[in-house]
Order: C-alpha cells, then sequence, then structure tokens
C-alpha cells in the first residue's frame, strides 16, 4: 500500500536535488523538469515497494538517467530521419492581405472569431456551429453577421476585392 505522507516527505527532501541532476544529465531546465517529473510519476506508482528499498533517491536517478537516454536516442533517430530527408523549404512570409486578416481578427469578439473561424476553416454549417458551441442557431447567425459586419468596417479594401471577385460571371 501507498503511503502518500511518505511520498510526500521523499519528494520535498530530494526534488531539488533531482532536478539539479536532471539538469546536469540534459543540459535543459526544462527537459530535466520533465524528466523529473516523470520519474517522481513513476515512483509513485510503484511507492508500496519503492519506499522500502535501500536507496530510493538512488533508483530515482536511475530512472531519470534511463530516460534522459531514451529520450537522446529518439531525438539521435529524428535527426537521422531529418539528415536524409533534407531541410525543410523555407516558409514564405505571409502576404499583406493575411497579416491584415489576423489583425482585423483580433479585433472581432472571440466569439464571432470562432463562429468564423468554424463556418469559413472548417466548412460546418450553422446547425453544428451551434451544437459545438451550445448556443441557439440565431445566436451563432447574429454572431456569423456580426462578425462579417466588422471585418468589412475593419478590412473595406478587402471586401471590395472579394466582391468583386465573386460577382465575375463564370
Amino acid at each position: 500500500m501507498r503511503d502518500a505522507q511518505s511520498f510526500d516527505d521523499f519528494y520535498r527532501s530530494t526534488a531539488r536535488r533531482m532536478v539539479r541532476y536532471g539538469y546536469a544529465v540534459t543540459g535543459d531546465h526544462n527537459e530535466a523538469q520533465d524528466l523529473v517529473q516523470e520519474a517522481y510519476a513513476r515512483a509513485w506508482r510503484q511507492w508500496g515497494s519503492l519506499s522500502a528499498h535501500p536507496a530510493p533517491e538512488a533508483w530515482l536517478r536511475l530512472v531519470v538517467s534511463r530516460l534522459a537516454t531514451d529520450r537522446w536516442r529518439r531525438l539521435g533517430g529524428l535527426r537521422g530521419a531529418l539528415r536524409l530527408a533534407g531541410p525543410p523549404p523555407p516558409v514564405p512570409p505571409p502576404n499583406e492581405d493575411s497579416v491584415l486578416l489576423v489583425q482585423a481578427l483580433r479585433q472581432v469578439p472571440a466569439t464571432h472569431r470562432r463562429v468564423l473561424a468554424l463556418h469559413y476553416l472548417f466548412d460546418m454549417p450553422v446547425e453544428e456551429i451551434a451544437r459545438e458551441v451550445d448556443v441557439p442557431v440565431g445566436t451563432v447567425k447574429s454572431w456569423l453577421s456580426r462578425g462579417r459586419a466588422r471585418l468589412a468596417a475593419l478590412l473595406p479594401d478587402l471586401a471590395v476585392v472579394e466582391l468583386e471577385a465573386t460577382d465575375v460571371p463564370a
């Protein structure tokens, strides 16, 4: 049976040293914290038997070392795959319209932004958006209308270009 109080005492007395050890092993503070957290989670699962171990802190250090080794191996495999695949192609900068759209979207209320994104980016019908957002269909329609109106007001030049492109007969 696990004794929560004894585990808490063990954690409080060893946590700082373990993070310092993890940092020494990995060279990265965030990585060390992740490894130590995982090691303590494993220690908790086995605390019934581990609390009787003659050196539970040594067991914990061994777990941190093995976790670090496993991560280095995985990263090595990833590095090898990246070497074979070559560097990714450079990402072009966003075009001016995208930058203007993002700036305008930041000025639209979050609820309106959400339904606009669901409707236009995910092609979701109004009824499905209403179910996902848990509001009536009329509310979704209102938010879409207000969101479009706000974007049209913020982006008058883009709205004209969009209207011109859709008004051209095929």
